[in-house]
């Protein structure tokens, strides 16, 4: 039996086929639930510390721990989903009285402030006045081109709110295994990234955790500090809505757009409605809110991984603009990841060299 270079050559090469072939298909099978394991892996590995002095408090339990935890972001989730729909429902009711008042009436003549608006006032202020001279009919067949196209935005965001609410679900149930058995995964990462690298990949890992865990206290708690206090801002100079517009602030902030999309056209809205006082005073604090974020994140980012800051927020912004919202965990890890392995390479040239 011929056992040359040629045939282990083609040995190694099958071997290596079949291993892709099987990884490659073990990807393919598991991409429904890919977006949800990296969600769960990224929360469990953040808040794992937490999850340990929630099981210390517990007494050692850790079914107890895990049950709090899932809870925790079950809370996370549900509370301002039950708020939203709330805000929905209201929404549909005035809705609803809106549209059989334009039935029986028509259109009102536009408001006084309308027209003060600048650069758009007065041809908006026409239109409106040409509606409301048309009558029920005129604000119909305005409308009518629209409607189609409302119908099926409403019927995608329904759509993708079910796909949403699917994959949270999925997160939370992935999440609670992790916590249940975390030690046990972490030893299988960690034991792999030793295979490939020795000590190195091992560092490697450790790492990544350690970026995931900086980038949450960061994001997260400065989008929670900036919304809480946006959110105040808003109530005190009297905006309604309150609630409401600091869950979308922490939203954005999470995404790293910050508060200021929603605090601008209240400062504007104040304005307009004639408390020109409190405009300012919100101008000043949404001046002051905006860049706290230039401080905090950095500090708190630093005291989660001890990296340069400039590849942390460049990782945590490109990773938003190439990834989407998961990339701001995915970028920040495949730099630190990187920046470490290169680090590790050149030094160990350098020994070498000497």
């Amino acid at each position: 039996m011929n056992s040359g270079p040629g045939h282990d050559l083609t040995r190694t090469t099958l071997v290596v086929l079949i291993i892709g072939i099987l990884i490659a298909g073990s990807l393919w099978t598991l991409l429904p639930f890919l977006g949800a394991l990296i969600w769960a892996a990224t929360i469990v590995v953040a808040t794992w510390p937490l999850m340990l002095r929630i099981q210390g408090v517990a007494g050692g339990h850790r079914l107890l721990a895990t049950s709090v935890m899932t809870g925790v972001m079950l809370a996370i989730f549900i509370v301002p989903f039950w708020l939203a729909i709330g805000v929905l429902l209201d929404a549909a009711v005035e809705g609803v009285e809106l549209a059989k008042a334009f039935f029986a009436h028509g259109l009102p003549p536009p408001p006084e402030w309308i027209e003060r608006l600048p650069w758009v006032g007065e041809r908006v202020g026409a239109r409106w006045r040409e509606l409301t001279a048309g009558g029920p009919d005129a604000v119909i067949e305005t409308m009518r081109p629209y409607a189609h196209s409302a119908a099926l935005w409403v019927f995608s965001i329904t759509g993708g709110l079910g796909m949403m609410v699917v994959h949270f679900i999925l997160t939370v149930i992935i999440a609670a295994i992790l916590y249940s058995h975390g030690e046990a995964a972490a030893n299988g990462v960690l034991a792999f990234a030793h295979r490939i690298g020795q000590k190195e990949g091992e560092r490697a890992v450790r790492l990544a955790a350690q970026a995931v865990r900086g980038v949450a206290l960061g994001v997260i708690v400065t989008a929670l500090v900036q919304s809480l206090l946006a959110g105040l801002g808003l109530w005190v100079s009297g905006v309604p809505r309150a609630g409401l517009l600091l869950a979308i602030m922490f939203v954005l902030g999470v995404a790293q757009l910050g508060p200021l999309p929603v605090l601008i056209p209240a400062v504007i809205w104040l304005y307009w409605s004639g408390s020109i006082s409190w405009a300012i005073a919100l101008f000043v604090w949404t001046v002051l809110v905006g860049a706290l974020d230039n401080i905090l994140r950095p500090v708190l980012i630093r005291r989660g991984v001890d990296l340069p800051l400039l590849l942390i927020i460049a990782g945590v912004i490109g990773g938003l603009i190439g990834f989407g919202v998961l990339g701001l965990f995915i970028g920040p890890v495949l730099l630190a990841v990187t920046y470490t392995l290169l680090e590790s390479w050149i030094r160990n040239d350098k020994s070498a060299a000497r």
